[in-house]
């Protein structure tokens, strides 16, 4: 008999009892992380009534896949252009919540008498949301197309961003063992370096590629594909130092502005789910029951900081974006938990041996027990609010409603010089990181290669000559693009200071490129410097007035584009709502959904008129996409189909009633009737059988019998390809389809007059 290793009899002892164990977390209505972590405390060593995982190297080896690929499929989630959709209103709610987590965390360990460097990732712990829990309760509650839910998802998208950079830097103080300024700010930048080349340069070319490859890529080899991409990225990041989840979010981040992206991440979510449960199940075998109780004073403590400061924080964040207090209240009482972010955290402070193995059992007990409370806290949220506003004093007006609602819209032309040196700042950023990043892969490839074909002077400018060329498209972008546009010539004709300005505008981004050109040459020609820099100036203004460099950093600049907006420009076309007309609703305060009709839905199949939704519900029906036809502004004669998106207005409470009635099902289902099924038989033409001579259109063998001939056997060859005057003779073999009844009736049916 074989012996079956460890690593499988291991993985089906996970996968059993996570499955017996979520599904009585669904029954029970709990959510599913919770089950996992349970689990995983069942197989521990630490319980003794279960079989316990034999080789927990090999979990935690699935535990860090798991982990990549979680990260992966919230970068197919996240988008970098969706973080800039979600605006400046989150970023602040999210920032103030963190910020005062991280540091009331820090306070905490301190008083607790921690290390520094458990206080800081304690820190960290409790400054992170649980993504799954809040999602999981805003279905389960129906609260999905509430006004606050879409507030607290993109906090949550700013939650994940930061959380990316707060490991950057947790892995950096926790290598280096202190907390030096100019470290620090060396690695956010070559942070934010690397993340630009890399969303730029992927954006760039994976779309272009995918789209070129789309007739090959069925769902087998577009799933093998992106994980691909994604493995790719996470080996490529850890060669640069840093973590393997940086490179699999950045990956999903690239590929969610991808017209595949959707379809992406429906194939890699069985897989997700699958890595994931492991990674959970891993988190639950670290409970310790021993250190649960000797460390129960903690949990307590940090349970009520997490329970009371993030909704005190989470809330006040979110009024100092602009919203009202029912919207913050609410907004402040659903983050109230700690997650799976949280766990990652622990986990890399316990790899990085900075954090004591008693942390992540106690943090793992915060999150079991705020994850328990997360619904209960959101129903709280209603009343808390209402007890706020009888106590706050009249005049409070804004603090009530919110300052945004209060001040109402307020659109103010934008300054040229603001709008003129926001674009230059942006090209000079992106072409100059772009030409620099070229500068040290030529460095740090091209120059081994010539040099050691091509050696002296000949390989040096070689050498120079082809960096300087890739370069030079981009020094051509930082030169000139943005010198065209119409606030630039606005802005030269209105006064001789302008014109001098833009004069010295143009003087600094030449400089810049000067500076590029002896970076190259320079290292190359150390005794030539004052050479140098009028060589470098000539270089940089021929590239400037070249047609051809222009040319080609325009058609990099337009394919960029092109891949970057191609989703949204489809997503725009099948969506009712321009972004502008929703971004002006938005700003007038008008609370837009969308709602989708279920197949066994009770309205589907009525009209509008019956429907009669503006007195039902109070809302009213904007538009109906029905594939891809949109019917906007319908009227009442318009009917409702299974899978209609409906685009809506109305308040949270409209769109919950709104929401009630599509949700409303057919009481009964139709009774199952018994279906015949179709059966194959033969049927032998005997020599005596009146249907010899005759063809099958003149015996009208199908309409008479309800059966088919599929084939008939003659002399042992089998005839498939029959026409309707083929001629029956004595002993040909019908090879008969039909229902056993009429098989069973054939020949006196197809013989009768």
């Amino acid at each position: 008999m074989t012996h079956i290793p460890a690593l499988i009899s291991d993985l089906a002892l996970i996968l059993i009892t996570a499955g017996f164990v979520t599904i009585l977390f669904k029954w029970l209505k709990q959510p599913v992380v919770l089950g996992y972590i349970i689990a995983g405390f069942l197989i521990s060593p630490h319980f003794y009534l279960l079989p316990s995982v034999a080789d927990t190297a090999n979990v935690n080896v699935w535990a860090e896949i798991g982990v990549i690929f979680l990260l992966f499929a919230l970068g197919l989630e996240f988008s970098f252009k969706k973080l800039m959709k979600v605006g400046g209103s989150a970023s602040i709610a999210t920032f103030i919540n963190m910020g005062s987590m991280i540091a009331i965390g820090y306070l905490v360990g301190q008083a607790m008498h921690w290390t520094q460097m458990e206080c800081l990732f304690l820190g960290g712990m409790l400054s992170m949301s649980s993504t799954t829990i809040i999602i999981k309760a805003f279905n389960d509650m129906g609260l999905q197309k509430k006004k606050f839910a879409s507030i607290v998802f993109g906090m949550l998208i700013v939650e994940d961003l930061a959380a990316i950079l707060m490991m950057v830097l947790l892995s950096t103080i926790a290598v280096s063992k202190h907390f030096e300024g100019v470290e620090m700010v060396n690695n956010i930048l070559k942070l934010g370096f690397f993340m630009l080349i890399w969303f730029v340069v992927g954006i760039y070319l994976i779309p272009t590629i995918l789209k070129k490859l789309k007739k090959y890529l069925n769902d087998e080899t577009l799933l093998i594909v992106s994980i691909g991409l994604c493995l790719g990225m996470v080996l490529f990041a850890n060669s640069v130092g840093f973590s393997a989840a940086l490179g699999a979010f950045i990956m999903g981040s690239i590929l969610a502005e991808t017209v595949e992206s959707k379809h992406i991440e429906h194939l890699v979510e069985p897989i997700k789910n699958l890595f994931g449960a492991v990674f959970f199940v891993s988190v639950g075998m670290m409970i310790v029951p021993n250190i649960i109780v000797q460390y129960a004073g903690p949990i307590l403590i940090l349970t009520a900081v997490v329970l009371i400061g993030r909704v005190i924080f989470a809330t006040l964040g979110v009024m100092a974006s602009g919203e009202s207090l029912k919207i913050a209240g609410q907004s402040g009482f659903s983050l109230a938990q700690i997650g799976e972010f949280s766990f990652i955290i622990a986990t890399l402070g316990m790899q990085l041996g900075v954090i004591s193995d008693f942390i992540y059992p106690i943090i793992v007990a915060v999150s079991v027990i705020t994850t328990f409370t997360t619904p209960y806290f959101i129903k709280a949220s209603t009343p808390a609010h209402r007890f706020l506003e009888k106590i706050i004093p009249s005049g409070w007006e804004k603090v009530i409603n919110g300052y945004a609602a209060s001040s109402g819209e307020n659109i103010n032309r934008q300054n040229d010089w603001k709008k003129l040196l926001q674009s230059v700042i942006v090209i000079v950023l992106v072409y100059f990181t772009l030409s620099f990043a070229i500068l040290i892969v030529a460095k740090e490839f091209l120059y081994p290669l010539i040099s050691n074909h091509i050696h002296g002077m000949g390989g040096n400018l070689l050498y120079a000559f082809a960096t300087i060329l890739l370069m030079a498209p981009f020094m051509s972008a930082i030169m000139r693009q943005g010198t065209t546009t119409s606030e630039a010539k606005k802005l030269w004709n209105d006064s001789r200071f302008n014109k001098a300005a833009l004069i010295s505008l143009d003087f600094l981004r030449t400089g810049i490129c000067v500076a590029l050109i002896l970076a190259v040459l320079i290292p190359l020609f150390p005794h030539i410097t004052g050479l140098l820099i009028l060589i470098s100036i000539c270089v940089a203004v021929t590239i400037a007035f070249s047609k051809g460099f222009n040319e080609h950093s325009e058609r990099i600049k337009r394919r960029f584009f092109l891949n970057l907006n191609n989703k949204d420009y489809l997503e725009e076309k099948q969506n009712p709502l321009s972004t502008k007309a929703k971004s002006r609703l938005k700003d007038r305060n008008i609370h837009i959904e969308e709602f989708v009709v279920s197949q066994d839905s009770l309205q589907s199949g009525k009209t509008l008129e019956e429907l009669d939704l503006r007195n039902k519900a109070g809302i009213n029906v904007i538009s109906i996409v029905r594939g891809d036809r949109k019917i906007n502004i319908p009227d009442g004669k318009e009917q409702v189909f299974p899978f209609d998106r409906i685009f809506v207005s109305g308040t949270d409470e409209e769109m919950q009633k709104f929401s009630d009635l599509l949700e409303e099902k057919k009481d009964k289902e139709p009774a199952t009737v018994y279906q015949p099924q179709i059966q194959l038989s033969e049927y032998t033409v005997e020599k005596d059988s009146p249907a010899i001579g005759h063809s099958i259109k003149d015996l009208n063998i199908q309409k008479k019998t309800e059966c088919l001939i599929t084939g008939i056997e003659r002399k042992g060859e089998i005839l498939t390809n029959l026409s309707a005057d083929f001629v029956l003779e004595e002993n040909d073999i019908l090879l008969l389809a039909g229902e056993k009844y009429y098989l069973k009736h054939f020949e006196k049916n197809m013989l009768a007059r």
